[in-house]
């Protein structure tokens, strides 16, 4: 069904409020639009504006905007679902089970017009699934963010067997116009693409460590001192045909072809019980102690990402058409 869905989303409604809810209202806010958050949990709609207030810094520093400047336009409805009735998009962030959203799509679906947009931020769950019951399955999809949002450009957009072609340039021509960067998968699978990536390396990483071969400090500093910078600018595919001399990837591919394929077998399959969790939980609270604790890490996170995402690329939301918008 042919829907006039907003290609600009002058309002939008934020479905729960912890931290990818807030951190998208930052964003929203950031660029001018209406935001109406609904979250029925008091705690939450009480972090809401010291939440977006600690992040404003960098949505000025990256030139999006400083949503300090429209509190006006903040309306904290708690679990006032109606006060969904007029906006454009409603992006939702609630609990990663299928029975918890599917009730809170038909809540949605109670207020909302039939041209209302309605994007999840799940990090795994399939959109057909959400579709499932609803009145209007044409208009709801995928628009899985990167933690944080406001920072990091990335959104995976993902249609549903129902999900109308409109809906989904509708999503993109959106997420375009506050700086996103989408990507619009052809089809849709559990973890969506960034997601698996991540597992497919973190799997990896488990097992190395259960295997004694490293610990997780090793992981990260491996990580962020090696491939992470180069991710940063080109991607695994632009590094490999690099790699590849004059020959490009091509040639990359013919050199290590059988080297790549021996990895590949040798990876392994980690036992992830309790005893490997807990080894790795110690590992992560040694490592934010050693920076000074849960705030000074989230700080140091952001301003080393405010670098990255400032500097040239081909690749970088400020290059290749997919600059950011203020």
């Amino acid at each position: 069904m042919h829907r006039a869905f907003s290609h600009d989303a002058a309002s939008v409604g934020i479905v729960g409020a912890g931290t990818i809810g807030s951190s998208w209202a930052a964003l929203f806010l950031a660029t001018g639009r209406r935001v109406t958050v609904v979250d029925p949990d008091p705690q939450s709609m009480t972090r809401l504006r010291p939440s977006i207030e600690a992040v404003a810094g960098d949505l000025v520093a990256l030139g999006v905007g400083d949503p300090r400047s429209h509190w006006e336009k903040l309306t904290a409805a708690g679990g006032d679902w109606s006060a969904l009735a007029a906006v454009d998009l409603v992006q939702e962030n609630g609990p990663e089970a299928l029975a918890a959203k599917r009730g809170i799509y038909a809540s949605i679906e109670a207020v909302v017009r039939p041209e209302t947009l309605i994007a999840s931020s799940t990090s795994g769950l399939m959109p057909s699934d959400l579709q499932e019951g609803a009145r209007h399955p044409e208009r709801i999809l995928i628009g899985h963010p990167f933690n944080p949002p406001h920072l990091l450009p990335l959104v995976e957009i993902v249609p549903g067997r129902q999900t109308a072609p409109e809906a989904v340039a509708a999503a993109e021509a959106l997420y375009r116009a506050v700086g996103k960067v989408p990507v619009v998968l052809r089809r849709e699978i559990a973890g969506h693409l960034a997601t698996r990536l991540v597992a497919a390396l973190w799997r990896e990483a488990v097992y190395l460590v259960e295997q004694g071969v490293c610990d997780l400090d090793d992981i990260d500093r491996a990580i962020a001192a090696g491939p992470g910078p180069r991710w940063a600018v080109l991607g695994q595919g632009l590094s490999y045909h690099l790699g590849g001399g004059a020959g490009g990837l091509e040639r990359f591919l013919e050199v290590f072809d059988a080297p790549i394929r021996s990895w590949w077998d040798d990876l392994g399959t980690p036992v992830f019980d309790a005893a490997s969790k807990k080894a790795l939980v110690a590992g992560a609270e040694a490592l934010e102690a050693s920076v000074g604790g849960r705030d000074a890490l989230v700080r140091m996170r952001n301003e080393a990402l405010l670098a990255v995402l400032r500097a040239p690329g081909p690749l970088s939301p400020r290059n290749g058409g997919q600059e950011r918008t203020g």
